[in-house]
């Protein structure tokens, strides 16, 4: 059966589809000596329950079909021994009309096939995608820095395909073909056991040779699979902003389009060897078909002009021999189709069994009220290493890396209440996205405690933590959509007019109401459309949209010119007004506005107090002032 738009399967006759029978040569053979896991077809079958109902009225009507494909050589065989032979008109017509009965049942069993397959595979697909899609939510950053997002989202396709090819085309496959060789060398060895035996003889002659260059061919595919990915990634890297201004800036596309034909030629070539090889298993197979139905012929002519076989005997039995070898070839390979669909559940349950570090009590303590405290207690922290959040196969090395943990935080203790402001300074690699990271709850602490208003957000609700904690970062990701749909996404209910206020409040309503479609102008990948002024406004609005209790800014103005980090700062300072804000400072006018600022060096805190106070103290606040900070303004 044909899945919609996944390629093929029965298709009602798929016994007789050399499509099929390629298919399953050309499968990696080495799947036969994978090991599975236990408890893995348990799991398999439990994909199978929600259509247990459907799937077994598909394989009755597969069971069905390969009786009726079964049985009309039979009565082509009736129609001229006991019809034409005696001159019977009546049952001649009779049996006639009965051939085309049966080939009518037998073409609306292939569409009730079609259908049932089309909305068991799709659903499973559905189920597949969506299971490891929202499981993939819920993993930390940590996962998304360290993964491929080509091999995530080879699992959300090819392996979720493979997945469900074993509900469909396997079960499909196998019951049907089971049934088809059943009933047609059993026929054929009541008709004439010694036709059966050559026409299996015949077998190995094509089996042989054909598995051989399905070996070959199998290689070929896994090889253009690969030349494909990179190929698909060139033009990636190079069709998005970002890869195609580097070119243009190193005035570099005449070698690019070089690179890039080389990659598509080595493509070129890997097809023109799959489609010769693929050419070879169809001749070979129609070869060995029609070599088989030579001798029936010529053995069952012979036979029959000496009384030992009937015409329509000799007739029934070539009729067989054409639908009995695609069955066989199947069935000589069902272990490396079984174990291929095995393999692709396999790599789907391997992410799906990838805890999430970030996880809710079963019995959440409710959100705070009010204005909130944020409350970092004696807080150390270490990141992650990379057997605790990912998979070898998601990064494409052989075995993760193993290194200890180094902490990163240690001892950090301060609070910052309703109304004020504090910001966080220090070198690279101090600390402080860090912090803003643990106050967001992307990362758990591995010690201490960060609180709302006394409650530990690990305690809490992650929807509540996030409800409660806004964030803006220095490069605001903006979703190749419209503005609406990006500003949505901090309130999906929110009005045209609450979002026109935001906007305002951000300082960016008139650029808005300047764009061609307002809030339905797309902004293009990652907002490209806008100045990076302009992006960080509309990040500043989605923030208030969300109208966060906590704001955590990360560097929100470090990459803006004067005239930008001047309109962003008098939107912040709306926002920050009324609010727990929390500064990773960059700016000057930010240090000096902070209630309070705190001194991180690597990890701990050396220094907090007011800008005068720590200016007079000296010390490393002084020194990132004069090295950074007292070019935009004189002590």
């Amino acid at each position: 059966m044909v899945m919609a738009g996944h390629g093929g399967g029965r298709g009602g006759g798929g016994a007789r589809n050399p499509m099929v029978s390629l298919r399953s040569l050309v499968r990696d053979r080495s799947v036969a000596e994978h090991r599975v896991k236990k408890g893995t077809v348990r799991r398999i079958l439990a994909f199978a329950i929600p259509y247990r109902r459907i799937l077994g009225v598909f394989l009755s009507a597969v069971v069905l079909d390969a009786i009726i494909g079964s049985v009309s050589p039979l009565v082509l065989r009736a129609i001229i021994d006991r019809g034409i032979a005696h001159h019977r008109q009546g049952l001649i017509i009779g049996l006639s009309l009965l051939t085309a009965g049966l080939a009518l049942v037998d073409a609306g069993l292939s569409l009730v096939e079609r259908r049932i397959s089309s909305r068991m595979g799709e659903g499973i697909i559905y189920d597949l995608r969506a299971r490891v899609f929202a499981h993939i939510q819920r993993m930390p950053i940590a996962f998304f820095s360290r993964t491929q997002t080509g091999a995530l989202v080879s699992r959300l396709n090819n392996d979720v395909i493979g997945a469900q090819q074993a509900f469909t085309d396997l079960f499909s496959n196998i019951v049907g073909n089971i049934i088809v060789v059943a009933i047609v060398l059993g026929t054929m060895f009541v008709l004439s056991w010694q036709i059966t035996l050559v026409a299996l003889l015949l077998l190995p002659v094509f089996l042989l040779p054909a598995r051989a260059m399905g070996a070959r061919l199998g290689t070929l595919y896994k090889e253009g699979t690969e030349l494909n990915a990179e190929m698909n990634m060139v033009m990636t890297e190079r069709f998005n902003v970002s890869g195609a201004m580097l070119v243009k800036l190193f005035g570099r596309p005449a070698d690019e389009v070089v690179y890039f034909e080389q990659r598509a030629a080595r493509v070129r070539d890997i097809g023109i060897k799959q489609a010769t090889y693929s050419r070879f298993f169809f001749v070979a197979l129609s070869l060995t078909a029609a070599l088989a139905t030579a001798f029936a012929y010529g053995f069952g002519g012979v036979a029959a002009l000496h009384g030992y076989l009937a015409v329509g005997t000799v007739v029934a039995l070539t009729a067989y021999l054409t639908r009995l070898y695609g069955p066989l070839t199947q069935l000589s390979n069902v272990h490396i189709d079984f174990m291929s669909a095995v393999v692709s559940f396999e790599r789907l349950f391997e992410v799906l069994d990838l805890e999430p570090m970030i996880t809710e009590r079963p019995d959440p303590v409710p959100a705070p009220t009010g204005p909130v405290t944020l409350r970092f207690d004696n807080v150390d922290f270490a990141y992650p290493g990379a057997e605790e959040v990912s998979l070898a196969s998601l990064e494409a090395v052989a075995k993760l890396e193993r290194v200890p943990r180094t902490p990163v935080l240690h001892g950090v203790t301060f609070e910052v209440a309703p109304g004020s402001m504090t910001a966080l300074v220090g070198p690279s690699g101090a600390g402080k996205s860090t912090i803003a990271q643990l106050a967001t709850r992307l990362y758990d602490v591995t010690g201490g405690a960060v609180s709302l208003n006394g409650v530990d957000v690990r305690d809490m609700r992650l929807a509540d933590v996030t409800d409660i904690v806004g964030v803006v970062t220095q490069d605001s990701h903006l979703f190749h959509d419209t503005l609406r749909a990006n500003l949505l996404l901090a309130k999906p209910d929110a009005t045209d007019d609450e979002m026109h206020a935001a906007l305002a409040a951000a300082q960016i309503a008139d650029v808005v109401v300047a764009l061609p479609m307002g809030l339905d102008t797309v902004v293009g990948e990652r907002g490209y459309r806008l100045s990076g002024g302009e992006k960080q406004r509309v990040a500043l609005a989605r923030l208030l949209l969300k109208a966060p209790r906590i704001v955590v800014l990360d560097e929100a103005t470090a990459h803006l010119d004067a005239e930008n980090e001047a309109a962003v700062q008098r939107a912040l300072d709306a926002t920050m007004s009324s609010r727990t804000s929390l500064v990773i400072a960059h700016r000057l006018s930010t240090v000096r506005n902070a209630t309070e600022i705190i001194v991180l060096d690597e990890g701990r805190i050396v220094q907090r107090g007011t800008h005068h106070a720590l200016i007079d103290e000296g010390g490393l606040y002084r020194d990132l002032y004069e090295t950074q900070f007292s070019v935009e303004e004189p002590l």
